[in-house]
């Protein structure tokens, strides 16, 4: 039985202050919850305080990006040992922002999750199509490209894995994703997985939904079995919002 798994990524918000101020409230609301697994992601700047506030709650830390090198002269980049030195359970990697706008690979991707998994850090892959890759039926080639080239050479158990599947034109564009949109594209997710990784490594691999997740939604995609769990954007910058999407049953 693979247990949900909803987690926050924060982007570019929130100062250092204002982090420990959303955590320290998120512990109150969430302090019961023990059938949802629940990851913050917050800046770089704020992982350290974050991390500190979480102490003695079930809410884990995530990062939001990592390099593959241990160390050496890569200005502004972080490390593997750094985040695990910082008590990180899980890094996002490739998401749609870094891919778009940072010049994220499926190389690079392959890169850091291979550098994260050493490391034992838990790692959320993401992959999703745009707007115009669905427009023109690429769906299905493109995310199982992202899947296989972002995976290969990784070695099961997937136990520290996630796949996040973020439909692109879904995040901030006016179109909506369906829950039997998300549902058809994690069953190829998964079929990929199998082909790679053998069937009961896919079964037990979580892949969560991210593409405008609210407290309106939530319960859409959570209601069908194949999807496990979500990734969080905006709607995870207000406590009451992100409690009401973790408590959505």
């Amino acid at each position: 039985m693979r247990k949900p798994f909803i987690a926050g990524n924060w982007k570019m918000y929130k100062t250092v202050p204002e982090a420990v101020r959303l955590v320290k409230q998120l512990r109150v609301m969430l302090d019961d919850m023990e059938d949802v697994e629940v990851a913050v992601c917050p800046p770089f700047t704020a992982l350290h305080a974050v991390g500190e506030a979480l102490k003695g709650s079930g809410i884990k830390l995530g990062a939001q990006d990592v390099y593959w090198e241990n160390e050496g002269a890569y200005t502004s980049q972080i490390a593997p040992p750094m985040l695990a030195d910082l008590g990180v359970d899980y890094v996002i990697i490739g998401h749609s922002e870094r891919r778009q706008y940072f010049g994220e690979t499926d190389v690079t991707v392959n890169k850091k999750v291979k550098a994260a998994l050493a490391h034992n850090l838990g790692v959320i892959v993401c992959v999703g199509e745009t707007l115009e890759q669905r427009q023109a039926g690429e769906t299905e080639d493109v995310v199982r490209i992202q899947v296989e080239q972002g995976l290969v050479g990784i070695e099961a158990p997937l136990e520290k894995l996630v796949i996040a599947y973020e439909p692109v034109w879904a995040i901030g564009t006016g179109h909506n994703a369906t829950a039997d949109d998300a549902e058809t594209v994690i069953s190829l997710i998964r079929r990929t997985l199998g082909v790679m990784f053998g069937r009961d490594q896919a079964d037990a691999t979580r892949i969560q939904y991210g593409g405008s997740v609210k407290p309106n939604n939530i319960q859409e995609f959570m209601a069908r079995e194949t999807i496990d769990g979500a990734l969080v954007g905006g709607a995870s910058l207000d406590a009451s919002s992100f409690a009401q999407i973790v408590k959505y049953k």
